[in-house]
C-alpha cells in the first residue's frame, strides 16, 4: 500500500482524553476515532491489526475442532427469560422494543441463543461433542467506559460454546480450548497467564482468565513466577489426545485473580522470591457451566439406553478489541508502538527519503514491487514530507522493520534497515535487502511453531 493512497490520520499532539498509553497511542497512530462514550470507529490501520488478530484466533479455534458460524447481534428477550437471566443481568444489557412491541436486546453474550440453536437440531448423544464459535460485535452498557477500546460499550468478541454428554467429556473440551488459548496468545507475542477466576453472571464452577501483566491492568493478580517459563504447545499438538498433562503443567503453579486469591495459600505455596503481585489485563476467559442453560432450556439428547439427559456446556471468550490495547500496553516505547510481526498492520515500511528525486523514487518503486512479490506486507511511504517526520511517523505506528532509501543510498546501491524493536540499523546492498527482510520476518509470523 502506498501511503499517498492510504488513510492514516496520525496526530502530533497528546490526546487529552486518553488516560493510558494504549488509548493515547491508538488515537495518535490513527487507529481509532471516538464517536461517543465507549463507541469507536476502527480506522484502516487499527482495523488491519484487528483482522490479523482475528485470523490467528480463527486458525487456532479451527485446529482445536471448533466450527465457525455467526449469530445475530439482536436477540429475542424470551430466550433470556427462559434461562432466567433477563432480569438478573442488570443495566449493562441494552433492552430494545421493535415496532411490533417485541422485546429484544443487543446481545452481551450468546449462551441462550446457541443453546436454542443446539436444541433445535441435535437429538442424539452420537452427535456429540460439538463446539461452535463465532466472532461478533457485542454491547454492554458500561456505567463508566474507559481506557479506549480496553473497556468500551461496543466490542468485538470470539465466543465458542461447547456441548458434551457429561462433565468428563466437557472437561476434555475445556482442555482443548485451554491449549488453543495458550497457542493463540503466544502467536501474538503475548505471555498470557491462565488464572483461576470467578464465573460471574455466566455461571458454573470452573473458569480461568488469561491475563497479560501490565501496570494499567484493571485487577490485581497473584502468581508464581515459574509459570512464565512454561513451554507453549506445538502447532502439531493432537487436540484429540490427552491434553491433561499440558493443562496440569500450566495450572499447578499458583495463579489467581484478586476475586479468587487466598493470600495465606499464596504465601505458603510460593517462595517470596518467586511471588508476583501485580496488575493484569484480562484478554480471554474459559467457563465450564455444566447444565445451567441446557436444563432450564430443555437442551437434551437421547443416550444409548433411550433416556434423555441435559448436555454439559462451556463457553470460551476472547475480546479482540481488548487485545489490541493489551498488545500496545505490552509493546511500546517512548516513540510509539512496537508491534510483533504476527499482528503488525504492516511488516515493513519502505521509506523514500526524497520522493522528488528520480533515482531515489525509481529505486523505491522497484523495491516496493519486490517486497510484494516476496509476500511481505509493506507500506510504502512515498509522501513528500521531510525525513524527520517520516521517521517519527514510522516509529509511532510501530511497523517492525523500516527499509530506508535516500538519494545517497540509491546512488551508491545501499539500503538501510532499522529494526523497530531494538533500534538497530544495518546498511547493506540494495539487492540483498528484500531477501534479508524475508528471512527475518517469516519465522516471526509464528504460525509454524
Amino acid at each position: 500500500m502506498r501511503l499517498t493512497n492510504y488513510f492514516l490520520p496520525t496526530l502530533k499532539e497528546e490526546p487529552k482524553e486518553a488516560e493510558i498509553v494504549s488509548h493515547r497511542l491508538m488515537l495518535r497512530a490513527g487507529m481509532i476515532k471516538q464517536q461517543a462514550a465507549g463507541l469507536y470507529s476502527w480506522l484502516p490501520l487499527g482495523y488491519k491489526v484487528l483482522r490479523k488478530i482475528q485470523t490467528i484466533i480463527e486458525q487456532e479455534q479451527n485446529r482445536a475442532g471448533a466450527i465457525q458460524m455467526l449469530m445475530p447481534t439482536l436477540q429475542p428477550a424470551e430466550l433470556w427469560r427462559e434461562s432466567g437471566r433477563y432480569d438478573s443481568f442488570g443495566k449493562e444489557m441494552l433492552r430494545i422494543t421493535d415496532r411490533h412491541d417485541r422485546d429484544l436486546l443487543f446481545g452481551p453474550t450468546n449462551e441462550e441463543m446457541i443453546t436454542d440453536i443446539f436444541r433445535s437440531y441435535v437429538r442424539s448423544y452420537k452427535e456429540l461433542p460439538l463446539n461452535l464459535y463465532h466472532i461478533q460485535w457485542k454491547f454492554r452498557d458500561e456505567i463508566r467506559p474507559r481506557f479506549g477500546t480496553m473497556r468500551s460499550r461496543e466490542f468485538l468478541m470470539k465466543d465458542a460454546y461447547s456441548f458434551d454428554i457429561d462433565r468428563e467429556a466437557a472437561e476434555k473440551t475445556y482442555q482443548r480450548m485451554f491449549v488453543a488459548y495458550l497457542r493463540t496468545y503466544f502467536r501474538m507475542g503475548l505471555t498470557a497467564i491462565p488464572m483461576r477466576a470467578e464465573t460471574g453472571p455466566i455461571g458454573g464452577d470452573l473458569s480461568h482468565e488469561f491475563i497479560v501483566l501490565a501496570e494499567t491492568g484493571e485487577s490485581a493478580v497473584f502468581c508464581d513466577r515459574d509459570i512464565l517459563q512454561k513451554p507453549i504447545p506445538a502447532r502439531d499438538t493432537d487436540f484429540n489426545g490427552d491434553l491433561s498433562a499440558i493443562v496440569d503443567e500450566w495450572t499447578t503453579p499458583y495463579a489467581a485473580t484478586e476475586d479468587m486469591v487466598d493470600m495465606e495459600e499464596f504465601e505458603q505455596k510460593v517462595p517470596e522470591e518467586r511471588r508476583i503481585a501485580a496488575r493484569g489485563i484480562e484478554v480471554g476467559q474459559l467457563f465450564y457451566f455444566g447444565s445451567k442453560y441446557s436444563a432450564s432450556m430443555n437442551a437434551n439428547v437421547t443416550e444409548a439406553d433411550g433416556k434423555d439427559v441435559a448436555v454439559h456446556s462451556g463457553s470460551y471468550g476472547i475480546g479482540l478489541t481488548r487485545l489490541v490495547p493489551a498488545l500496545i500496553e505490552a509493546f511500546h516505547d517512548e516513540n510509539g508502538i512496537v508491534w510483533p510481526v504476527s499482528v503488525a498492520p504492516f511488516e515493513v515500511i519502505l521509506i523514500n527519503l526524497k520522493a522528488g528525486d528520480e533515482l531515489c523514487s525509481k529505486t523505491c518503486d522497484s523495491l516496493y514491487g519486490q517486497l510484494q512479490t516476496a509476500g511481505l506486507d509493506v507500506l510504502y511511504d512515498d509522501t513528500s514530507g521531510g525525513a524527520g517526520g517520516k521517521f517519527a511517523n514510522a516509529d509511532l505506528v510501530g511497523i517492525p522493520f523500516q527499509l530506508i532509501i535516500g538519494p545517497r543510498g540509491a546512488k551508491s546501491g545501499e539500503a538501510e534497515i532499522k529494526n523497530r524493536k531494538t533500534g538497530e540499523r544495518e546498511t547493506m546492498p540494495i539487492e540483498n535487502a528484500v531477501q534479508y527482510l524475508k528471512d527475518i520476518i517469516e519465522p516471526e509470523r509464528r504460525d509454524t511453531v
